[in-house]
């Protein structure tokens, strides 16, 4: 059975990669940040079981805590830990660049030494993001992987570098690294501070009301391409048994749609209607105005297609927004 560590195991996608790669017959260790992750991580969810997953707890920045999850060497790895909130990383740029560069830079390291050593070869999956791209032109939609990293915010840089961290790694000895550039993803189990977890939330809440409240909104004009982040998982892990090493792939449906239309939509499938009023406290400082991905290298390579639209997504997201609410 082939071993997969997977950093940041405890997180939103973590939970449904780990369950998924459990499925699909991998021995999985999952690397948390602290115990009360674990513990909040094995709780039921839609995701599946993570009862199989082996926990590692420790800070994946730290040198030797790296060396100890490389002891008995994985056959891959995954790396999605990462300070992942946009503005997050905007306002704690020293920790964002330590976590998201720093930490993979150590797994970059560990897996060299495993494969000088001639005691593996272990295949690294770097989890980057679109934010990588920057602002382009609508003219260049659907972005290809062959178009320049421009990021605007400090998280799409730091996503950028550790890319181009592995990739050095992979051109100077050949160590196997594949670099994913996922578009936004969201489903069941993400916190309400991503965009469309806390419009569901908001329409929910006018929904209980019922004094047509008027609904806060920040930027309405950018546009996203959005997947399910089972759809998403389902891509790392075709990665993992036919990506090509030294190779970037996009995930992304190909379609995107404004925050207006996603505001309208959720709107539509909780069934209440409201006035949209835009609230400061919401809109970015700095924001992509279209966010488009073309994923036919992916799809080439690996035979991966994404198969839930975005309705599918909302309904999913009110379901168990409305199961977790009833349970608090």
């Amino acid at each position: 059975m082939k071993r997969a560590l997977v950093t940041g195991a405890a997180g939103f996608v973590g939970k449904w990669l780990c369950a998924a790669l459990v499925k699909d017959g991998w021995s999985v260790i999952g690397c948390a940040h602290t115990a009360a992750d674990v513990e909040a991580a094995r709780a039921s969810g839609p995701w599946g079981s993570l009862d199989a997953v082996q926990w590692q707890i420790g800070d994946i920045r730290n040198a030797d805590f790296v060396e100890q999850l490389f002891m008995v060497p994985p056959d891959a790895v995954v790396h999605l830990a990462a300070v992942s909130h946009v503005q997050h990383a905007d306002r704690n740029p020293t920790l964002a660049w330590e976590v998201n560069l720093l930490a993979a830079v150590q797994l970059l390291n560990a897996a060299a030494r495993v494969r000088n050593a001639g005691n593996g070869d272990p295949l690294l999956l770097l989890i980057g993001s679109a934010e990588q791209y920057g602002r382009q032109s609508a003219a260049k939609m659907p972005l290809h992987e062959d178009i320049p990293a421009a990021p605007l915010t400090v998280y799409g840089a730091t996503k950028a570098a550790q890319e181009l961290a592995g990739l050095q790694a992979f051109h100077a000895s050949g160590l196997r690294v594949i670099a994913a550039r996922p578009f936004p993803h969201t489903g069941p189990g993400q916190e309400e501070r991503f965009v469309v977890p806390a419009l569901v939330a908001r329409a929910e809440a006018l929904r209980k009301a019922g004094n047509g409240a008027a609904m806060m909104t920040g930027n309405l004009t950018p546009v996203r391409d959005f997947l399910h982040v089972s759809d998403v998982v389902a891509a790392y892990i075709a990665m993992l048994h036919s990506g090509r090493p030294g190779t970037v792939y996009n995930v992304a449906s190909g379609t995107g749609l404004s925050v207006r239309e996603i505001v309208g939509r959720v709107l539509e499938r909780v069934g209440v209607q409201a006035e949209l009023k835009q609230d400061p406290a919401f809109v970015r400082a700095v924001d992509v105005p279209v966010l488009v991905g073309d994923a036919t290298r992916l799809t080439a390579d690996t035979g991966w297609r994404p198969t839930r639209g975005f309705d599918s997504i909302l309904d999913d997201l009110l379901a168990y927004h409305r199961k977790h609410a009833a349970t608090h």
